[in-house]
């Protein structure tokens, strides 16, 4: 295809006339090449045929000359994509204007605009207070001729009359295309009136892979006297803070930075570009500024030392030796969601230096024989299963009071299968020790007296906080997060339980498999969970086990997604044996940790726990194996 529209477009352009000539974008599109711009010189993009290969790189080459004669060749060899005009290129593409022209073409391929070319009447030799100018600020006069520095006597635009000034001369492929003029001892700065807007000392840098770009002209002379010719400098001040509105689409809006985008072509050549713009607030701003338009990821910041505010005053104050010290060790430019180790460096040697109480290396489960295998660590998520009415929830509720008893935490209840005030009751009597009732359950024991109800609310009120849908339509996990969240804000939970998946609104659309659902929603939770460092439970209960016999579940039997074993930090299986000829095993919660993704925190094993069935806790083994084995029968029965 791209074959075909080359040829037409090439059989086009021999049929038309001169004077009906297609735009160079036009002729260039249609073969499939788009550039950042279309004005003379050679530009480097991606080829549309082979697009750069599995490396991606900018295989194709597109010369253009300023008569809007063009040729393009693919570099990749196992390519060949080529074409052009259909003529030869008439000149040098690379400089294609000559001396006696009064107009340069703009690179951003704006028809119409056009550029004056300064005529400047420079002094046969600069004059020694100018000399001396540059020389107090460490700059010799070989640097400056090296450089081209004129002086002229030019009108000031500011003082209103002809005074002596130091010229900056700005230059492309050799052409002169603007004049910077300062006074000599003050800072009063013009322009040529008309000229293009480059970058100064543009030809310094023509094909380099590492280039310098800082905020003044004396600047890219002191890198120059220091030995380094990659440099250019802007030639406009600095902006007085970073642009909320971000970088214009279109070039052409963009006038403050035009000159990055007319020195485009040399500017793609270089794959690390280091920023060293002035250290006060406007120059981070133009740092920030230029950095978007070059791409963050091939920028880097040059620190300059402490009391140097530029290049200049590095210079001065550490000599050549101190300028090579400064630009061996820029620093990477900040890219939003890119970090290095050393970015979280204090973070990390404080959790080294963290105590075994310390709850970020995992507040204590309450239970002996479960601190082994598993403690809670503040930011993960951990999934529990088990077959319907082995405890899951129950014993979910006994480490929540645990953890808020031993440690302070507070947790938010999305428990969509309980009735509020059966879940008080649950609580209450974790809290009190005390059945709630006076029922066979309790095996004569004293209920909660109404002060303990009362107090035990309090207590509750202040620890545990319900997250529940108050019409008729169930929740989904983006409304329940979002709640959360505002408890977490107004509340400072560090828990979140999610009881059960399947009570949930799962509106996945239906060109989305349930595999790729679960993903996603799990992903939440763990953004969630790491971002309010809270620890979420979600309890997912396993699908329909063919020819079961009581055997525990594994992680992979939930329903759903292999993605609740995957995603999960860690993995428990609550069980509970339904074996009535064993009185022991009824009365004990096997708690099988499957999963646990932080070998700080724990590791897969088992262990059990013996359910009380009066204060609906759980104790350690050994306190149940204390216990009255009356309780077993009633089990039983």
């Amino acid at each position: 295809r791209l074959e075909r529209s080359v040829q037409q477009q090439q059989r086009r352009q021999q049929q038309q006339p001169k004077a009906a000539a297609i735009p160079v974008r036009d002729l260039l599109r249609e073969a499939g090449i788009t550039l950042s711009h279309y004005g003379p010189g050679t530009h480097r993009t991606s080829c549309p045929k082979c697009l750069g290969g599995s490396d991606k790189e900018k295989s194709l080459s597109v010369t253009i000359n300023a008569d809007g004669e063009f040729v393009y060749n693919c570099f990749r060899g196992s390519c060949g994509f080529n074409g052009g005009s259909g003529k030869p290129l008439s000149g040098s593409a690379a400089r294609p204007n000559s001396a006696n022209n009064k107009t340069l073409m703009p690179l951003r391929g704006k028809e119409s605009e056009t550029y004056t070319v300064p005529k400047p009447s420079f002094l046969p030799v600069v004059p020694p207070q100018v000399v001396q100018f540059f020389a107090k600020r460490g700059i010799m006069k070989e640097t400056l001729d090296k450089a081209r520095v004129q002086a002229e006597m030019a009108h000031c635009p500011q003082k209103g009359h002809k005074a002596l000034s130091v010229a900056f001369p700005y230059y492309e492929n050799g052409q002169l295309v603007n004049i910077k003029y300062r006074l000599p001892g003050e800072k009063v700065f013009w322009q040529a009136k008309g000229a293009k807007k480059i970058l100064y000392g543009l030809d310094d840098i023509a094909n380099e892979s590492t280039i310098i770009i800082v905020e003044g002209e004396c600047d890219k002379l002191a890198l120059l006297q220091a030995g380094y010719t990659n440099c250019v400098s802007v030639p406009d001040g600095a902006p007085s803070k970073v642009s909320e509105t971000g970088v214009p689409e279109d070039p052409d809006q963009d006038k403050k930075f035009s000159y990055i985008w007319n020195c485009r072509a040399q500017l793609d050549h270089a794959s690390k570009i280091l920023i060293g713009t002035d250290s006060d607030g406007p120059g981070q701003a133009l740092g920030e500024e230029l950095a978007r338009r070059l791409g963050k990821e091939r920028c880097w910041q040059i620190k300059w030392p402490e009391g140097c505010k530029d290049a200049n005053d590095t210079l001065q104050q550490h000599g050549p030796q101190g300028m090579k010290a400064v630009l061996e060790s820029p620093e990477a430019f900040p890219i939003r969601g890119l970090f290095d180790f050393k970015m979280f460096q204090d973070d990390i040697l404080n959790y080294y230096g963290l105590k075994d109480a310390d709850e970020r290396r995992g507040v204590s489960t309450g239970w002996k024989t479960v601190d082994e295998y598993y403690r809670v660590v503040p930011g993960e998520l951990t999934i529990v299963t088990g077959v319907p009415n082995s405890g899951k929830s129950e014993w979910i509720d006994a480490l929540l009071y645990n953890i808020s008893s031993q440690s302070g935490w507070c947790f938010a209840l999305c428990s969509m299968e309980k009735k509020v005030r059966e879940h008080a009751r649950q609580l209450l009597e974790k809290h009190t020790g005390k059945p709630f009732f006076d029922a066979p359950y309790a095996r004569g024991e004293k209920r909660m007296s109404q002060e303990d109800v009362e107090a035990g609310l309090e207590w509750l009120s202040e620890r545990f906080f319900l997250v529940r849908h108050e019409d008729e339509m169930l929740p989904n996990m983006d409304w329940i997060l979002d709640i959360a969240r505002a408890a977490v804000m107004r509340y400072g939970i560090r828990g979140l339980v999610i009881d059960p998946y399947n009570e949930l609104d799962h509106q996945r659309p239906n060109s989305m498999s349930e595999t790729e659902y679960v993903s996603q929603m799990l992903t939440k939770i763990k953004r969630f969970a790491q971002h309010y460092d809270c620890h979420v439970w979600f309890v997912a209960h396993p699908k329909q086990l063919a020819n079961w016999r009581g055997e525990a579940p594994d992680l992979y039997d939930i329903s759903g997604s292999a993605h609740f074993i995957n995603k999960a930090d860690n993995g428990i299986v609550i069980h509970r044996s339904r074996d009535t000829s064993n009185p022991e095993l009824m009365r004990a919660a096997q708690i099988f940790v499957r999963k646990v993704r932080n070998k700080a925190a724990g590791h897969i094993g088992d262990c059990t726990l013996y359910y009380d069935r009066k204060s609906g806790r759980y104790l350690d083994e050994d306190a149940g194996e204390a216990g009255d084995h009356a309780e077993d029968e009633e089990l039983i029965h």
